[in-house]
């Protein structure tokens, strides 16, 4: 059985791959996987979706498919997908549904799912949803009449979720000028409102989406203009979101980049010290810089690394009783505030720090030390995706460079579980060393799977 759900949700080029009878029926599994042990012949499921075009059409699937089951759909409209989480227990809803494809292209989407609790779905509940759809272990339920789902509309949705983000700020943003880059995707409909309403004087970038420029040259992918933008303006600092507002990178007054590992750092520095980090650590991922783990070390915290995905992250988190953690491009979970990462929380988080030590962004990311980094992204088949586990030869050679680079570096070539790509990444102390290796490893692999 083909897998239909990767490391966040299910995706692929809308209307093509992600077709309107395949979003249909995703509905109706999840409607049965999610409620199978509830007593309400009517459970509440809520669908929020992002601005790409195809959202619209999509949206509409979901609705037909979970109306068709039994279930009662309350539309949510554009927001972010940590919005969804957190209104799933406001709204004392089942589950529920985002449609995103988060820092992708607009002609692509995908669906995420939520519990009841407002976490992301494990493997084994995904698993039982492909059964259903590909395998078609059960039939769908088709009642009719009155046993029929009803639509409704959130109408307060945005609100709702700006007033719960605003409520987690410890001190306010107030004399703060900042520069908001909201990707044209959900960020749009809700951070001029969220960060104005702390305080902040907000000058918003890639604020109008049209349905096709989301993440087009802009955005926590993109960061370019924003950190042009920042220094012409003299601006203390600038956010960008990905396409739902999920993760945040920000960028400093001199128009440095404060990746994911540098916000983790200097936030879980302030936890540590105000004694609200549990278990004094910090959870990341194989793909957190070597300087992270070293300033962890460096600062009395424990760093605990897992499987790329913030959903693993997560796990690692509500499994061992820890309360933050991340993600080097942006997904930052603050557990005490929220069930997922999310870019805004993250932000308002990250700036309120910077304004009460009344310190400059850049100043504060000296705690941390980045290890010269290369990421290189290599296009295969999903046929070359396969070949991947099973090709000796780019097995010998992941392991010829993890010898050459010794204990003053590290290699990590993995398959990107949203796109059809090998990321091929490699850390060190010596910089030309990791480019050269890099991009000989990157060129072998295409040359062999590509």
């Amino acid at each position: 059985m083909g897998r239909l759900f990767g490391t966040d949700g299910a995706r692929g080029i809308a209307n093509t791959e992600l077709t309107c009878e395949l979003a249909m029926n995703i509905g109706r599994a999840a409607a049965m996987v999610l409620t199978d042990s509830s007593d309400n012949k009517h459970p509440t499921i809520l669908i929020g979706k992002d601005t790409r075009l195809s959202s619209y059409m999509l949206e509409g699937a979901l609705t037909a498919g979970l109306c068709s089951v039994g279930a009662n759909v309350v539309l949510l409209g554009a927001v972010p997908t940590p919005a969804v989480a957190y209104l799933i227990k406001k709204y004392q809803a089942d589950a529920g549904i985002m449609i995103s494809a988060s820092h992708n292209p607009f002609n692509f989407n995908g669906i995420k799912i939520f519990s009841e609790d407002g976490y992301k779905l494990p493997d084994e509940l995904e698993a039982e949803i492909e059964s259903i759809v590909i395998d078609k272990v059960k039939p769908y339920p088709q009642p009719t009449g009155e046993h029929l789902g009803r639509v409704h509309r959130a109408e307060t949705a945005r609100e709702d979720y700006i007033e719960h983000i605003i409520s987690t700020v410890p001190y306010r943003l107030d004399g703060m000028k900042i520069a908001i880059d909201c990707a044209n995707g959900s960020a749009a409909g809700t951070a001029e409102t969220l960060f104005t309403r702390l305080g902040a004087e907000c000058h918003m970038l890639a604020d109008q989406p049209n349905g096709t420029n989301i993440n087009d040259q802009c955005g926590s992918t993109h960061l370019e203009a924003l950190q042009k933008f920042v220094v012409e303006n003299h601006l203390q600092a600038g956010v960008a979101f990905d396409g739902d507002a999920d993760r945040c990178l920000a960028v400093d007054e001199k128009g440095e980049i404060i990746d994911g590992d540098f916000i983790m750092a200097i936030c879980a520095m302030d936890l540590a010290s105000r004694h609200k980090l549990n278990k004094n650590t910090a959870v990341g991922t194989v793909m957190s810089n070597m300087g992270f783990s070293r300033f962890c070390a460096d600062n009395g915290l424990k760093f605990v690394s897992t499987n790329v995905g913030d959903r693993y992250v997560l796990e690692a988190m509500l499994r061992e009783g820890y309360n933050f953690g991340g993600e080097q491009s942006g997904h930052v979970i603050f557990l005490d505030y929220s069930t997922t990462g999310d870019g805004q929380l993250t932000a308002a988080q990250l700036l309120s720090l910077v304004n009460r030590r009344q310190a400059q962004l850049s100043s504060m990311a000296t705690l941390m030390t980045r290890y010269p980094q290369v990421l290189i992204n290599v296009k295969v088949t999903n046929e070359g995706k396969l070949h991947f586990y099973t090709n000796q030869a780019v097995k010998n050679k992941i392991e010829e460079v993890k010898e050459t680079l010794g204990d003053d570096g590290r290699v990590l070539v993995r398959l990107s579980g949203t796109e059809p790509l090998v990321r091929v990444m490699l850390e060190g102390l010596d910089k030309e060393l990791i480019i050269r290796l890099a991009q000989e490893t990157a060129d072998f692999i295409k040359n062999k799977i590509g």
